[in-house]
């Protein structure tokens, strides 16, 4: 691994930060007066180790940066107007292309000098890179221990604001399903279905005891949640759409483009708890092997000392 860096990041996506700041490294996370979305400092509801400073935007010039690790194209920006002399930078594209998606462009497809880190190998072969140098660093996830009791013959649901990404999110097929279905996320109200904002750890202690879990996008990239879930042990009904087909093997559970095919097999492991478990096991020993924490941070290791 490399020597420990000094590394600035913003704090945008939070699941993605707290694995993403498990490593050996020192972390800076601007702060603004307002902790607005350029400016949050450290998280309040994820555990982020010691080694996360945030530090107030105006005093930024005066830390010492090894690198720069972006995930939104403000912050380029915001990085030359803060910071005075810019460090090498890397650029973390979270999100599936939109709009014209075989021609989407991507905004640093033009240049050489920032490399693009795609969480996924659906983004990177789905985006325009251009003469971007590319690379894919999957997603890894803390442990959140086999929690797993699946009491409730119940699914659980993660996904923030469901209202507003009603197709995005797939939110407008849940009243096809056939068992109780329960929202977990930010500002997850507004549809006819109990919903609840919970902490990172009260969320995973809630979803653990449903009996199944259902990730119902059919436009995103892979969400955390959906590997957490595997990880907490419940067997997952997902659509086969971007990288859910290479997350989910059949053992863990039922992906299709057929609403039918998974309106059945949610129903089937809500009410067949052996079965549920079975696959939930399954879930988690290969959620483990592909998207563990060790295996993220040996990634970042290997392309951070090449920084």
């Amino acid at each position: 691994m490399p020597a420990p860096l000094n590394i600035l990041f913003w704090h945008v996506h939070g699941s993605w930060a707290t694995s993403f700041v498990q490593g050996a490294h020192s972390y800076v996370v601007p702060l603004l007066p307002d902790r607005g979305p350029f400016g949050r400092g450290r998280a309040q509801t994820f555990p982020w180790p010691d080694s996360v400073r945030e530090v107030p935007w105006d005093r930024l010039r005066h830390e010492r940066f090894d690198v720069v690790v972006y995930q939104r194209m403000e912050e380029l920006d915001l990085a030359r107007e803060w910071l005075g002399t810019v460090p090498p930078g890397i650029y973390v594209e979270h999100n599936t292309p939109k709009g014209d998606v075989p021609e989407t462009r991507h905004p640093l497809a033009g240049q050489s000098a920032v490399p693009i880190v795609h969480v996924t190998h659906f983004n990177a072969l789905f985006w325009d890179n251009g003469q971007a140098p590319v690379r894919i660093i999957e997603h890894g996830v803390v442990d959140p221990g086999h929690l797993y009791t699946g009491v409730l013959d119940r699914a659980g649901v993660v996904v923030n604001e469901p209202v507003r990404r009603l197709r995005v999110a797939g939110t407008d097929l849940l009243p096809h399903f056939r068992v109780p279905l329960d929202l977990f996320g930010m500002k997850a109200g507004g549809l006819p279905y109990p919903a609840y904002d919970l902490s990172q750890r009260e969320m995973h202690a809630a979803l653990a005891e449903r009996r199944a879990y259902l990730h119902p996008y059919r436009w995103t990239s892979l969400g955390l949640a959906l590997i957490e879930a595997m990880m907490i042990g419940l067997p997952v009904v997902a659509l086969a759409a971007t990288e859910a087909v290479e997350a989910v093997p059949p053992e863990a559970g039922v992906i299709s483009t057929k609403l039918p095919v998974l309106v059945s097999a949610l129903s089937e492991f809500v009410g067949d708890p052996a079965l549920a478990r079975k696959y939930g096991e399954a879930a988690r020993r290969a959620a483990l092997a592909r998207y563990g924490i060790e295996r993220f941070q040996a990634d970042w290791d290997a392309l951070l000392g090449g920084a």
